[in-house]
């Protein structure tokens, strides 16, 4: 039986010692004599034996382009502006990927790449809203960390087929820390700088040329990441290039002021942000809002990346 690291208290069938309440981290099987423990350790504790873990996927796939999450000081905002309508908005920490996730990351974790137009390097797209929302539980599964998408107590969402009624009874527990879908809040607020509030009408410029790949300069195709200039806090193609699922269901704004906003509980259609390659500059603002049904893809939809706090 597992015992906890810290003070040695047996903890089978439970995520945090009953004893110290340290939290339990991954539990592995000796290859040599079958003793049980934590993978905090890089060999076996009682025969020496080192352990062979997990191979991680590349975060770095060439020396222009690196995957890697930021960290965002949270902050209040004025979320929207004259056309959507506005709200105050409150945002705890998190961090985000400064990319939208790359096809060669996609095919590393799910062993596939829906994209209709295919480059390592261009952001993964024709993806639905329930993809996306299953390769954040799978990443979270490789690095270790509690995935945050759960429907009833499954978290190998795979299992379940899109569309199937059963996802109505998805949920995200955001005191995990794994990866996720950002809220619409979390999106607009990155884009628009955090707490250094940019004046922008696109995420870093008010020039769309300078930061996004849109209907006038694409060339009918999404581009590789990273081409055009990033934005205050070093997120790269918040404007452009591929639009981005979000977690929230769409709702008009309120007058309310709110707090870490996760949209309604119920609805039809989730949040789509920031524009692609086929949309005008219009639709390419750090305010502009969207919304599709999850089982929507298409060639100039994709996703990024977040994971609660810093």
């Amino acid at each position: 039986m597992p015992t906890c690291i810290k003070c040695g208290s047996q903890i089978q069938g439970t995520n945090v010692c009953p004893v110290c309440k340290t939290p339990v981290t991954q539990i592995t099987k000796c290859s040599n004599c079958s003793a049980e423990f934590s993978q905090t350790f890089n060999f076996c504790p009682i025969c020496g034996t080192p352990l062979a873990r997990k191979e991680q996927p590349e975060l770095v796939k060439s020396s222009q382009v690196e995957m890697k999450m930021i960290a965002i000081r949270g902050g209040e905002f004025i979320m929207g502006d004259s056309t959507t309508g506005t709200q105050k908005v409150h945002i705890a920490s998190f961090s985000m990927s400064n990319i939208p996730v790359p096809q060669y990351l996609y095919r590393k974790i799910t062993g596939t790449n829906p994209s209709k137009i295919q480059d390592a390097l261009h952001p993964v797209e024709n993806v639905s809203w329930y993809d996306a929302i299953i390769f954040c539980n799978m990443l979270s599964e490789v690095y270790g960390r509690s995935p945050c998408y759960k429907v009833g107590s499954i978290t190998d969402l795979s299992k379940i087929q899109q569309g199937s009624t059963l996802w109505k009874n998805v949920t995200c527990n955001f005191a995990l820390n794994g990866f996720r879908l950002p809220t619409e809040a979390e999106w607009e607020f990155a884009a628009r700088g955090g707490t250094l509030h940019e004046p922008y009408k696109y995420a870093g410029s008010n020039s769309i040329d300078e930061v996004a790949w849109y209907g006038e300069n694409s060339n009918i195709s999404t581009h590789q990441v990273c081409q055009k200039k990033p934005n205050a806090l070093g997120l790269y193609d918040m404007c452009g290039n591929v639009e981005e699922w979000c977690w929230d269901f769409y709702e008009e704004y309120g007058l309310a002021e709110l707090r870490n906003p996760c949209g309604p509980n119920e609805g039809t259609l989730r949040i789509k942000r920031g524009g692609s390659w086929l949309d005008d500059d219009i639709q390419c603002t750090a305010t502009f809002r969207s919304r599709s049904a999850p089982n929507g893809k298409g060639s100039n939809l994709g996703f990024r990346i977040c994971f609660c706090g810093m």
